[in-house]
C-alpha cells in the first residue's frame, strides 16, 4: 500500500464512503470539506447529510453491511504485492490529475504508482481500428515511450491495446485506466496485457470500487482521468461517434494539448480525427509534431542541455536541498507543471534525478 499520513481506520472509512450509492467525486469532496474526514462524515447525523443535498439512499447505506464488507475486502487487497491506493489529499497523488475539476478522491493502482507522476501522453482511438491504424498507434507509442513519455490509455480493444503494447515492446512504461474495478477487468481479452503491464513496471488504475462491473456510464467518466493524467491526448483513429472524442473534449477543457492523425476522406474511422482538426486540434503526421509541442524540442528553451549544465540546473539544486513532489517543486521553482515535468523527464533520462514514492530526488553525480 502507498505511504500516507492517515490512520488505517480513516482509510477504511474513506473506502466505505467511496462505496456509497450516489456518492461520486463531487459529493465525496463536499462531504470531506464539510466534516474534515471520512470518519467524521460517516458518523454525522442524517440531517447534516440532507443539509448538504445528499440523497437519503446515500446516508442510509452507511449502515449497510455490504458497504462495510466491501471496504474491508479492499483493505485486504491493499496488503497484496504491487497493490496500492492513492488518496486526493496525500502527497503521492498525481499533481496534474489533482488540477481537474472533479479529481477522483480514491484511485486504486495495480503496479507502480510512481509512474502516475511522470509526464504522460494519452493515446486513444477506435475499438474497431483498421490494421494501418493499429500499426500507426504502435509505432507512435514506441517512439513516444522511447522519448521518455508514459503512454496512457483505456485498455480497450483496438487503438488502446496497440498503444499499451507498443510501449511495452520497447521497455517503456504505460498506464491503463479502467472503466471497471481492478478485480473486474474489462475486456477480459486484455487480461494478459494488463498482467504484463503490472509485472513490468507499468500500472493499471481505476477510481471505481474493486468489484465494480462494466457499466456503460462509467467508461465516459473514466476518460477524464486519461486526459487529466496527461500533458496531451493523441487521437489515432476514430469515428464521429467515438468515445475518443469525449476524451479529446475533456482534454481541451482541462487545458491539455489535443492531437489528431488525419486519414483518408473515404475512411469512416478518420472522420472523428478530421472533426477534431477542424475544431482546433493539432494535425499530426510525425512524432516530431508532438514532441515539438510537449517538450519544446527545437522551439522552446525547455531542454536542460540548452539552458544549464546539470550540476547547476535550478531543479537539481532544489532537489539537492530536499526531495519534492512535482507539485511542491512547481511551487518552489515557479515553473508551470507541463514545463517542469518535461524538464524532469530529460533530467531523469540523463540520470540526474529519480522519482521514488511520489517524490523527486537528486542523484549523486
Amino acid at each position: 500500500m502507498s505511504q500516507s499520513d492517515i490512520s488505517p481506520a480513516e482509510l477504511e472509512a474513506r473506502l466505505r464512503l467511496h462505496r456509497l450509492p450516489e456518492v461520486g467525486p463531487q459529493r465525496y469532496h463536499a462531504l470531506f470539506r464539510a466534516f474534515g474526514s471520512a470518519s467524521s462524515a460517516l458518523s454525522a447525523p442524517a440531517s447534516a447529510w440532507r443539509a448538504l443535498g445528499l440523497p437519503p439512499a446515500s446516508s442510509e447505506a452507511r449502515r449497510n453491511p455490504e458497504v462495510r464488507d466491501g471496504a474491508s475486502a479492499a483493505m485486504r487487497w491493499l496488503e497484496g504485492c504491487k497493490q496500492h491506493v492513492l488518496l486526493h489529499d496525500q502527497p503521492d497523488y498525481p499533481a496534474l490529475l489533482a488540477e481537474i475539476k472533479d479529481p477522483p478522491p480514491v484511485l486504486f493502482v495495480a503496479g507502480d504508482p510512481g509512474i502516475l507522476e511522470k509526464p504522460q501522453l494519452a493515446m486513444v482511438g477506435s475499438r474497431r481500428a483498421s490494421r494501418p491504424g493499429l500499426d500507426t498507434a504502435a509505432a507512435f507509442s514506441k517512439c513516444l515511450a522511447g522519448a521518455g513519455f508514459v503512454i496512457t490509455s483505456g485498455l480497450a480493444l483496438g487503438i488502446d491495446g496497440a498503444a499499451h503494447q507498443g510501449a511495452l515492446d520497447i521497455g517503456g512504461q504505460t498506464i491503463g485506466v479502467l472503466g471497471t474495478g481492478l478485480q473486474k477487468l474489462y475486456p477480459q481479452r486484455h487480461r494478459a496485457l494488463a498482467d504484463a503491464m503490472i509485472a513490468n513496471g507499468s500500472a493499471v488504475v481505476s477510481e471505481f470500487p474493486l468489484d465494480a462491473g462494466p457499466l456503460s456510464g462509467n467508461f465516459p467518466r473514466r476518460n477524464r482521468i486519461i486526459s487529466g493524467l496527461s500533458l496531451g491526448v493523441l487521437v489515432v483513429e476514430a469515428s464521429v461517434a467515438s468515445g475518443s472524442l469525449i476524451t479529446a473534449r475533456l482534454a481541451a477543457e482541462q487545458g491539455r494539448e489535443v492531437y489528431a492523425l488525419p486519414g483518408s476522406i473515404h475512411h469512416p474511422g478518420a472522420r472523428g480525427c478530421h472533426q477534431l482538426i477542424r475544431d482546433g486540434a493539432t494535425l499530426v503526421e510525425t512524432v516530431e509534431h508532438i514532441l515539438e509541442g510537449l517538450r519544446g524540442w527545437r522551439s522552446m528553451p525547455l531542454s536542460t542541455a540548452d539552458l544549464f549544465t546539470h550540476s547547476c540546473h535550478p531543479l537539481v539544486q532544489l532537489l539537492q536541498a530536499a526531495p519534492h513532489t512535482s507539485e511542491a517543486l512547481a511551487c518552489a521553482s515557479g515553473w508551470d507543471l507541463p514545463r517542469l515535468l518535461a524538464a524532469l523527464t530529460e533530467l531523469e533520462l540523463d540520470g540526474h534525478v529519480v522519482l521514488e514514492g511520489g517524490r523527486w530526488f537528486a542523484r549523486a553525480s
